[in-house]
């Protein structure tokens, strides 16, 4: 019986995990292809190719910033907030409503 609970558990956090990166690569094609997009159309549109560089890449960098974060937060092991944060809040809230 507790073989089978533990297997669920497993289960639920391996569903959990695969959403977490399904949904970081669902952002990163969406930031490629926004990007091209974007650069393509701004390229097409600008007549004085030399203004356009900085122009064209303030998009791809921040919101690169903001992939390579979620992408770190997806592969890297929990460190700040990880799995013993979690317990631990949990733990720390149940004593508190005691």
């Amino acid at each position: 019986m507790n073989n089978i609970n533990e297997n669920d558990i497993r289960y639920k956090e391996a569903e959990k995990r695969v959403k977490k990166i399904k949904g970081f690569y669902i952002h990163l094609m969406v930031y490629c292809f926004t990007n091209l997009l974007v650069i393509a159309l701004q390229f097409f549109d600008t007549d004085d190719k030399e203004q356009w560089s900085w122009k064209m890449l303030q998009l791809p960098v921040f919101w690169g910033i903001g992939l390579a974060a979620h992408g770190l937060s997806v592969f890297l092991p929990p460190v700040v907030l990880g799995k013993r944060w979690e317990e631990k809040k949990i733990k720390e809230l149940m004593d508190k409503e005691k």
